[in-house]
């Protein structure tokens, strides 16, 4: 390749972004070298796997339990880390946190039956007004 097909290659992966003139060059290299894509090499090894049916179990049972409990705490008890604790919590169960609990993105029926048998006065809105004379 000429110089001006590694700088239109270049152009049309940065699209308009400011990149670093030594990430420039770096590519420029890759190019040269015959590299043909932006994305890492495979790296040796298999990748290993975290979550399994039986943490996300795990971690399910404990929310359920306790909703008020922190990423951190949960990862303390199972031994994983916070980011595989979100990443069960979200992708898997599909809960997030809300007002300090571990909720459901959506309610299953008897979660709206249960809050539908609720008193009213829990939802009721107090207003207090202060009349100053």
């Amino acid at each position: 390749m000429e110089k001006i097909e590694y700088r239109a290659v270049i152009k049309f992966l940065t699209k308009g972004r400011k990149i670093r003139k030594t990430m420039v060059y770096k590519w420029h290299g890759l190019f040269k070298k015959g590299k043909e894509s932006l994305e890492d090499d495979p790296r040796p090894g298999t990748s290993i796997e975290v979550t399994t049916p039986e943490l996300i179990q795990k971690v399910e049972k404990l929310v359920l339990d306790d909703t008020r409990l922190k990423k951190k705490q949960l990862a303390e008890m199972v031994g994983v880390s916070d980011t595989t604790i979100f990443k069960i919590l979200h992708d898997h169960l599909g809960m997030t946190k809300v007002s300090a609990r571990w909720v459901p993105r959506m309610l299953t029926p008897p979660q709206t039956f249960k809050i539908r048998e609720e008193p009213p006065d829990r939802f009721e809105l107090k207003i207090f007004l202060i009349i100053v004379e």
